[in-house]
């Protein structure tokens, strides 16, 4: 990478809020991205104790000027799910006020999850680009486990968020999941990127980030021959 980019993996549980044990159990990652000439980033998906992803970057000389939403479940953006209270964008918004980039078919799940208001919110098509100083960050329009789920490339990194994990995919049983869209997102957007890009999910389920030439070898969701195999194994997964 860039000897200017700046690029941080946080594990909920682990790096930051270390004393919520449901943090720990969902295994979140939360990403910091900038330029380390103009000291701004941006944060991918912060969710569980937002004070301390501040923190964090402020620590590293870092100022948050944007967030980047992957997709609208609570526990990546903030708002209720299992009978769960978690921060999210809307504190976000209250400690450093910035806008919140999301794909144009995500926003009203973000706004329904999270209070924020329309014009919080930076919608974005698949190939956008985001620029932080002089770093540049790709979206990647990838549907199946949400319809407005996406990835963001920057350099060689990509930060996949629920499409895909190292040993597995995003659920497509849950509201707005789609398993023909999935099949796309995997077989015709993230196999055709070059092998040497390092994958960085939105869970530590198999692992932390691996070359993608790993993951395509040992991921069983890209070893499908055709749809109906897939289908086949996204039933017994």
């Amino acid at each position: 990478m860039s000897s200017t980019l700046y690029f941080k993996q946080l594990l909920a549980g682990r790096d930051f809020a270390k004393s919520n044990p449901f943090a720990a159990n969902m295994e979140n990652f939360v990403y910091l991205i900038g330029d380390k000439n103009t000291h701004e980033c941006v944060v991918v998906d912060p969710a569980w104790s937002v004070a301390e992803l501040v923190d964090i970057a402020k620590a590293d000389g870092m100022k948050i000027i944007g967030a980047l939403v992957s997709h609208y479940h609570p526990d990546h953006i903030g708002g209720s799910i299992f009978g769960l209270n978690i921060e999210g964008l809307s504190t976000l918004m209250t400690l450093c006020p910035c806008k919140v980039h999301v794909n144009e078919k995500e926003a009203e799940g973000v706004l329904q999850v999270t209070g924020l208001s329309k014009s919080d919110l930076v919608l974005h098509h698949s190939g956008d680009r985001i620029q932080v100083g002089g770093i540049e960050i790709q979206c990647l329009h990838t549907p199946g486990h949400t319809p407005g789920s996406q990835c963001f490339r920057v350099k060689d990194a990509l930060i996949s968020g629920d499409t895909l994990f190292l040993s597995g995919c995003g659920r497509v049983d849950l509201p707005g999941g789609n398993v023909e869209q999935m099949y796309d997102s995997l077989t015709n957007k993230l196999m055709q990127l070059p092998d040497n890009v390092t994958l960085y999910p939105g869970h530590a389920y198999g692992g932390e980030h691996a070359a993608l030439k790993e993951v395509k070898a040992h991921n069983q969701f890209f070893k499908a021959k055709d749809f109906a195999s897939f289908q086949k194994m996204l039933r017994g997964f």
